[in-house]
């Protein structure tokens, strides 16, 4: 009888098992998604349809259709404006953050004394970069209500190359032409504090490109340049392409982003979760399509090693 039972019993395969062993792994992530992301993003949906009132002990919503977003597009005085200055800034600096980025890796790919002291300050800034320390650094007393971090700032000043074309005459050129260069020259801190992540994957890349690539271009008589252009670029292509798309996203939700800085105002100190909420998904919906067409555009460039 005791035998019967047994053969009774389904016994699990291995490949079950091992889905099981899966799941009970990965059960504590679908929790904590469905309770602490899916359910918050739902009710977010829903808040930017509604006027929310906190009332003791609970939630009300009132429905109220698109009046949230037609308020946020057509009549707060700030949103659009600075929504232009978000998508303009990050127009212009993700190149530049991706350019300076290969050309470290590329250095830093070098054999060198010092080179793994190089590479910790350029990855130092991912350790700390939070939105406190970054305020302090760069002197943003607005944000920060310390007179103390201009003084501090002022070892880093970035407008020196801004001076320098004053000093050399430089006023022939364009109002815009002058007033971008000096954009860029008073940003090239928060060029340098973007670029770690970056500096990394590039890294990871070039590591990964093998000796023997090298040696038949110097049999071939390649120079350093047509090396860069015909076999390191190529490879690192699709690392572009994550970059950009790392950079895009970490740009519009840097917590000096004024968007998100406007967003959290109307949170937390009007509690209007409602306008707050439409404002989010306005911005969510504008930095898919940047993303999207950035990817679309980059993507025809991007050389893959399975490509015909």
């Amino acid at each position: 009888m005791k035998g019967e039972k047994q053969r009774k019993r389904p016994r699990l395969s291995y490949q079950r098992r091992k889905s099981l062993y899966g799941y009970c792994f990965i059960s504590l992530w679908l929790i904590g998604t469905l309770l602490f992301f899916l359910i918050p993003l739902g009710k977010s949906i829903a808040y930017s349809f509604s006027k929310v009132s906190i009332k003791p002990g609970r939630i009300d919503m009132d429905w109220v259709g698109l009046d949230n977003y037609s308020y946020a597009i057509n009549k707060d005085p700030q949103y659009t404006d600075l929504l232009e200055e978000t998508l303009i800034e990050t127009l212009w600096k993700t190149p530049l953050i991706l350019i300076f980025s290969l050309f470290i890796a590329v250095v830093l790919n070098q054999k060198f004394r010092g080179r793994a002291l190089a590479r910790a300050v350029f990855f130092l800034p991912v350790i700390i970069a939070t939105g406190p320390v970054y305020e302090i650094i760069s002197g943003d007393i607005k944000s920060t209500g310390n007179t103390g971090a201009a003084q501090f700032s002022t070892m880093f000043r970035t407008d020196i190359v801004g001076d320098l074309m004053r000093d050399l005459g430089f006023y022939g050129m364009s109002e815009r032409m002058t007033s971008f260069i000096a954009t860029v020259a008073d940003n090239v801190f928060g060029i340098v504090w973007s670029s770690g992540i970056q500096i990394l994957l590039f890294l990871a890349a070039l590591q990964n490109i093998p000796p023997s690539a090298r040696e038949a271009a110097q049999i071939e008589g390649a120079t350093a340049w047509e090396y860069f252009w015909k076999i390191t670029f190529p490879c690192v292509s699709p690392f572009i392409l994550a970059n950009l798309i790392f950079t895009v996203i970490d740009s519009f939700t840097n917590p000096m982003n004024r968007v998100m800085r406007r967003i959290m105002l109307f949170q937390t100190e009007e509690m209007n979760y409602g306008l707050s909420s439409a404002m989010t998904w306005l911005y969510f919906g504008i930095v898919l399509i940047a993303i999207g067409a950035a990817a679309a555009i980059i993507n025809r460039f991007i050389y893959y090693e399975f490509d015909s």
